[in-house]
Parts: C-alpha cells; structure tokens; sequence
C-alpha cells in the first residue's frame, strides 16, 4: 500500500511546510513564540511562558550561552589543531621516506618515482 500523504493546512499568509525535519523544527519553534507573545501582550499567558522568557533574558542566560559559545569556538580550534598535527606528522613521514630513498636505504621497489 502506498504511503498516505498527511494534508497539513494552513493559515492565509503562511509558509509552505518546510520539508526537512530541522526546517520544520524551525518553524514550529517560530509559531510558539509568536503564539506565546501574543498572549503575552493579551495578558493570557501561563506562569510558565512568563517564567520562561523571563529567564532568557537574565544576566545568568546570557552569561551561559556565552560560555557555550566559547565552548564550541575552542572545540573548533582543537579540531583544527589535530587536523593540521596529522598533516605534520604525514610530511615528517614523507621526507623521512625521501631522505631514507636519496641515502639508498630503501629498495628501488619501494620508489613510486621509477616505475
């Protein structure tokens, strides 16, 4: 049986529904807070969604995704640098091989240079 599509409708003056799961996300994410702020500004909204912006916009949040931030940005150079210590380490091993052929160490089998 083929799959059923799901029909989703949607309100005048909307989007398409995105087609990747993180875009869909995305989207949702975008309606609850537009959800949220009209309560907000209507004077409806639950304990809850006040407590929740009230803590995105604490000292103690923003302090926190500036450490995360941080967090990532050092994680990235880590990255980059045992990237660049394996491309070291591959051309310490390549002119040691080269040194190793040019003092006739090596066997003329092993040169990719003679074939």
């Amino acid at each position: 049986m083929p799959a059923k599509k799901r029909n989703v409708e949607l309100p005048k003056g909307s989007r398409k529904v995105a087609t990747t799961p993180e875009g869909r996300e995305n989207q949702l994410v975008s309606q609850a807070v537009d959800l949220a702020e009209r309560q907000i500004r209507a004077g409806t909204a639950s304990s809850q969604v006040i407590t929740h912006f009230l803590k995105l916009g604490s000292t103690r949040e923003r302090l926190e995704q500036q450490r995360l931030e941080h967090e990532n940005e050092l994680t990235r150079v880590k990255i980059d640098a045992l990237e660049s210590q394996k491309r070291v380490e591959e051309l310490y091993m390549e002119a040691l091989t080269a040194m190793r052929s040019y003092a006739g160490e090596l066997p003329p089998s092993d040169f990719d240079d003679e074939d």
